[in-house]
């Protein structure tokens, strides 16, 4: 176990979000999200939800500059489905980041190409429909603090 890293942070994610780089993608999916099927890197963390791994990863993760940071996938035409999830994560990221400008929805399959090229996803428990979500890479400036600040 290490100081200030979130023990849900495992060694595979924290590798993963490290080797990461400025403008990669990571996509934090629900339980129906067919994860295998649309990325090669997929890091399981069954047991959890998306709140939960999105509030431990923006802990350690840098948001980008960019308006299009966080991407959720919209609910499809036809489909009944309330999001109050979305409401959740546009509370974390604000606490969580300082470049957080709101999130933005794209449809289904736009959401998937993302995820086919999105650097990782990580594949939870979570049981909201809707909930994938997807966040961009930013970087850290000089003088803020990393984990081998002095």
């Amino acid at each position: 176990m290490l100081k200030t890293i979130p023990p849900i942070i495992g060694p595979e994610l924290l590798k993963i979000l490290d080797e990461m780089g400025h403008g990669d993608e990571v996509v934090i999916a629900d339980g129906n999200f067919p994860c295998a099927s649309m990325n090669g890197r997929v890091i399981r963390m069954d047991g959890h939800g998306v709140p939960e791994v999105l509030e431990a990863i923006l802990s350690l993760f840098p948001l980008d500059h960019a308006s299009r940071n966080v991407i959720l996938m919209s609910v499809s035409p036809g489909d009944d489905v309330k999001t109050p999830i979305w409401g959740t994560y546009a509370t974390l990221c604000s606490a969580g980041d300082v470049h957080y400008k709101g999130y933005q929805t794209i449809d289904r399959f736009a959401f998937y190409e993302c995820a086919k090229h999105a650097y990782a996803v990580i594949a939870t428990s979570e049981r909201a429909l809707y909930a994938n979500i997807l966040l961009k890479k930013g970087i850290v400036s000089a003088g803020e603090e990393t984990c081998c600040s002095p």
